[in-house]
């Protein structure tokens, strides 16, 4: 039995089932998951590891390559990347696109075993390495605790006490706290005190290091119990540290620890993060949703956890939204709605103006139902509403009433006829269910390029493909099924058997232009290629982009003081750019983040490493529109109020990407070589005169102090270079020597000169070192012949293990694509010595990845789509015709990017494919008509004719549908270059298909013009 058959015949069973995709549909997009925009792996995981002591040049040579080594081995590696830091080595491990967040843990479980079997190849001093893999967790409700007037300690317990109690929400997967400062408890001990009563550094580290350890004793059985053994004497407080008493092994005199030190509590000199918020010391509460989670359900639960704790917040204690994802959204995901309702409604606008009342309903309705069934196997499928996923049903609208139009469009013509109303039904379903399969197959398949793509665009707009194979797959059922049922119910044209139904003003314009151009085949032909030449030369005037900029209402201020500068001195700067900004009244808030990048509270950003010479403001302002002025105001009013420093102002993007548009690496042996390489290319940067934010990622270089030491002197003494070096680190920094218990802390227990022993360089020289010889602490002066000062860098950076250096710039005004073209061929005319390599990255390797990634996936969908097409036909010549129409679209895709001055960016790409997909729908609904028209017995030329003019209307609804219902987007930053690529290409290549199609089958089938 026939689909229409059975579903009229069934007429009962057919209804209940349109209401369960209408009532299901509507509970499936209230219940689904909401975000912003849709998630993407980071599929990088940090491997951190300390050296203490050593220079950037050791850690990488001695720690970093025994690390990387280790990475190497992993099957799954793409690329691996490190910072060397004094003391420090960071590796970034980055996997291949292949590997899903499913597979990731089981990656990293492996990356911990091979790193962790490399640890006894690191050198004596190495410590530990720690295998971070969580690095790439978003935490999308970001807070600030503050206090006017409260101490750090307040806040930070404070913070501490919140973390405790959101955790408790359902929902939340995770919480950060970012800029709280370790407390310690500090023993200064004078110099002076300790020659004078002849005490050793050693005795007292002994005496701090054993007295508070946990240390078991025993058990012991005392009849039927079992009872545990526990000596008293652990410290119970920092004053009672005064009384521990010191034993000098020498004279064996007992000295209490106050008679020689100042013990205090209290926070490092130099932190390794401040925190502020609108200028006050804050500390930050980053929480992360479970994955899958709905961040508006979380929001609202977050928001009711902090109103049941206003009552414990202490008077004064301010909890502050930094960024606040749910309510982001919320208006994302209500304006997108509002989109998809807009273009909703211009659909039906256009069905019933050009439909009439009663098909143009009808269609509406199949369309509602389409969408709503289409809802219920989007949830299933694990897709949240966000950004991309609305925006593909936008795009699916005007495809999704193609087939009803066609069905429709069947029905009525033999409505019209007086044909019988369960025979038209079948008849029409019989005739196209086929071919309309075949177009949808097709059409689903133009996008099924970005659905196979693994890399990490290909993740970001993957909903993209799964919202539109789901909702054109729905469509092509309910087209089959609902479609004539509800025109079997509902849709009674007036009969007019003798009337010619295309008869109209429209079409005899239309047939007559077609059988001018039928008459002049080669003119025609010559036209076309003239056109189609014309608009690929005018195509390489079209601006290029990868992704746009994003409509957050924030922007960002990266700062970077000279390489080496202390954190103190960057905060002040910090702290004076705060009060600038604070004082403009279109800026809302200002946060600072100094020491390195705050938590990951998008997905799009990427948080700086550790780095005492930079901070961070993220600037929230009134509105976005205001971002533009509001930047280049302070941009230069920051750099000439301090001229040491490198500001960087940088929009927010949408999607995957970079913070540097431009960036060109070279790699090598030889680090001096490496930054001249670098200089030349910034040298070539600054020549542009549209470059800004020029630098390089190893920074300047920084002064080292070298101790000499005079071996002769040293060995006499018994002295060593560890011994100079931990005394030097106990004189300026401290030394570690145990730790205090207090609560569920554990303090650690810092041993150090008085502030005005340690703070002066001038005191170098005098830094008291124990001799073992002499029996008595001596001048470091006594061992060291001279002390030099020298420039080396301060860090060193490496990529799949070579040496790396990276140039980097934004363009001051205009896309990167255009100043990158203009630096390009500067830059590799730079003469490289051998052994040396360059690469570009940026803007122009994340766009070629990606578009690489998509040529890749894009065999297995072209290969269906021409099988399709051949199966349709059972020819050649057909299918040929079909794709030589699809390059026409260019005519209109360039005509419309050039006029409209959007860029040809990814999303622009994934239009044009996609406009393929819709042109060749449109030419397999034509040329299946001509099929019908000959097997009816039709003279071929009046079959070819005819069947163009029967199509006119069903092939230009479904373009004049997709144009106007996609209106909506071109106000969307992100979709706005997709929109004009689809709504021009299919608007020039519609009308040129109702041309082409039929003059090419008259062509390729050598019919003859009538006479």
């Amino acid at each position: 039995m026939n689909l229409a058959e059975l579903s009229i015949r069934k007429k009962t069973i057919t209804l209940v089932l349109t209401a369960c995709f209408l009532v299901g549909g509507a509970l499936s997009f209230l219940n689904m998951s909401r975000l912003e925009d849709p998630e993407f792996t980071i599929k990088d995981a940090l491997i951190i590891t300390n050296y203490p002591g050593a220079t950037p040049e050791e850690v990488t040579n001695e720690v970093t390559d025994v690390i990387e080594s280790a990475a190497q081995e992993l099957g799954q590696l793409d690329t691996v990347e490190s910072i060397n830091n004094p003391g420090q080595s960071i590796v970034t491990v980055e996997v291949q696109d292949k590997y899903g967040h499913e597979k990731l843990q089981q990656v990293w479980d492996e990356l911990r075993r091979k790193v962790n079997d490399a640890q006894v190849q690191l050198p004596p001093g190495a410590e530990t390495s720690m295998v971070i893999d969580d690095f790439g967790d978003v935490y999308g409700i970001l807070l600030s605790v503050s206090g006017d007037g409260y101490p750090q300690q307040d806040i930070q317990d404070f913070a501490d006490y919140l973390r405790k109690q959101l955790l408790l929400v359902e929902g939340v997967a995770k919480i950060t706290i970012w800029g709280s400062q370790p407390e310690k408890v500090y023993v200064e001990i004078s110099r002076a005190r300790m020659s004078r009563m002849g005490l050793s550094l050693d005795s007292v580290y002994n005496a701090l290091s054993q007295r508070n350890l946990v240390v078991p004793a025993g058990n012991v059985r005392v009849d039927r119990e079992y009872i545990k053994i526990s000596p008293t004497g652990t410290i119970d407080s920092v004053k009672s540290l005064g009384d521990l008493l010191i034993k000098d092994n020498a004279s064996g005199r007992l000295v209490p620890l106050r008679d020689i030190a100042e013990i205090s509590r209290g926070y490092s000199d130099t932190p390794t993060q401040i925190m502020r918020y609108n200028g006050d010391n804050s500390v930050s509460l980053g929480i992360s949703s479970v994955s899958g989670g709905n961040v508006v359900d979380l929001g609202s639960a977050v928001n009711a956890k902090l109103d049941e704790l206003q009552n414990q917040t202490p008077v004064g204690m301010k909890i502050d939204k930094v960024y606040y994802q749910p309510k982001r959204v919320e208006n994302a995901v209500s304006s997108f709605a509002l989109n998809l309702a807009e273009a909703v409604a211009i659909v039906i606008v256009v069905l019933l103006l050009f439909m009439g009342m009663q098909s143009g309903l009808l269609i509406g309705i199949i369309l509602l139902i389409t969408i709503c069934g289409s809802f219920i196997f989007i949830k299933m499928a694990g897709v949240a509403l966000e950004r991309i996923s609305l925006g593909a049903l936008i795009i699916a609208l005007g495809m999704l009433v193609d087939n009803a139009i066609v069905v429709v469009e069947g029905l009525l013509i033999r409505y019209q006829q007086g044909m019988n109303r369960l025979q038209a039904a079948v008849e029409v379903v019989n005739q196209n269910k086929w071919p309309l399969l075949g177009a949808t197959i097709v059409a689903i398949m133009a996008f099924a390029g970005i659905g196979l793509s693994e890399d990490s665009v290909g993740e970001f707009c993957r909903s993209l493909f799964i919202v539109l194979c789901i909702s054109l797959s729905m469509s092509w059922i309910t087209a089959v099924t609902v479609t004539p049922l509800l025109c079997h119910m509902f849709l009674h044209p007036k009969v007019s058997s003798n009337k010619d139904p295309y008869g109209g003003k429209l079409y005899r314009i239309y047939k007559k232009f077609l059988v001018l151009c039928m008459h002049h085949r080669t003119t025609t032909v010559l036209c076309l290629v003239v056109m189609l030449s014309l608009a690929i030369y005018g195509f390489g005037f079209v601006k290029q982009s990868f992704f746009p900029a994003s409509t957050q209402p924030r922007f960002l201020i990266h700062y970077w003081m000279p390489q080496g500068t202390d954190i103190r001195t960057t905060s002040n700067d910090i702290h004076q750019i705060e009060k600038m900004l604070m004082e403009d009244k279109n800026i809302i808030s200002v946060t600072s983040f100094v020491g390195q990048g705050g938590p990951r509270f998008i997905l799009t950003y990427s948080p700086e490493k550790t780095n005492a010479a930079y901070g961070l403001l993220l600037v929230e302002v009134e509105d976005y529109h205001q971002i533009e002025s509001i930047m280049a105001k302070y941009q230069g009013e920051i750099e000439n109020s301090f001229p040491d420093a490198e500001p960087k102002f940088k929009k927010f993007r949408l999607g995957p990407g970079r913070d540097a548009s431009i960036e060109v690496r070279f790699s090598g042996p030889d680090t001096k070589i490496l930054k001249r390489l670098s200089t030349q290319a910034q040298d070539i940067m600054y020549a542009s005169g549209n470059a800004q934010g020029i630098r390089d990622n190893w920074r300047q270089e920084v002064k080292i102090i070298h101790p000499v030491m005079a071996e002769a002197q040293a060995r006499l003494a018994g002295i060593t270079r560890p011994g100079l070096s931990k005394a030097l680190n106990m004189f300026f920094d401290g030394t570690t020597v145990g730790v205090y218990r207090e609560g569920d802390k554990l303090l650690p227990i810092v041993v150090r000169p008085p502030e005005n022993e340690r703070m002066e360089v001038r005191e170098l020289g005098n830094v008291r070192v124990f001799s073992p010889t002499a029996g008595q602490m001596i001048p470091v002066e006594e061992v060291v012949s001279e002390f030099k000062t020298e420039m080396a860098f301060g860090t060193l950076k490496t990529r799949n293990r070579l040496l790396t250096i990276t140039a980097s710039c934004d363009p001051a005004e205009g896309l990167p694509s255009v100043l990158f073209k203009a630096l390009r061929p500067q830059i590799e005319d730079i003469e490289l010595p051998p052994g040396y390599i360059m690469e570009w990255g940026g803007e122009y390797e994340d766009s070629t990845d990606a578009q690489t990634s998509l040529a890749g996936s894009l065999l297995v969908p072209t290969i269906i789509m021409v099988l399709v097409t051949i199966m349709l036909f059972n020819n050649l010549r057909n299918p040929l015709i079909i794709w030589l129409t699809v390059p026409l679209a260019i005519i209109g895709v360039t005509v419309g990017l050039l006029i409209t001055g959007e860029p040809f960016g990814f999303m622009a790409l994934l239009g044009f494919l996609s406009l393929s997909g819709m042109l060749i729908k449109n030419a397999v609904v034509l040329l299946d008509q001509i099929k019908l028209e000959l097997e009816g017995g039709k003279e071929p030329y009046h079959a070819i004719v005819d069947s163009a003019v029967s199509r006119i209307r069903p092939v230009a609804m479904a373009a004049a549908t997709t144009i106007l219902g996609m209106l909506p987007l071109m106000l969307d930053p992100f979709f706005s270059s997709m929109a004009v690529t689809i709504m021009s290409g299919l608007a020039f290549a519609t009308v040129l298909t109702l041309i082409v199609v039929p003059l090419f089958f008259a062509m390729f089938h050598k019919v003859k013009n009538s006479a």
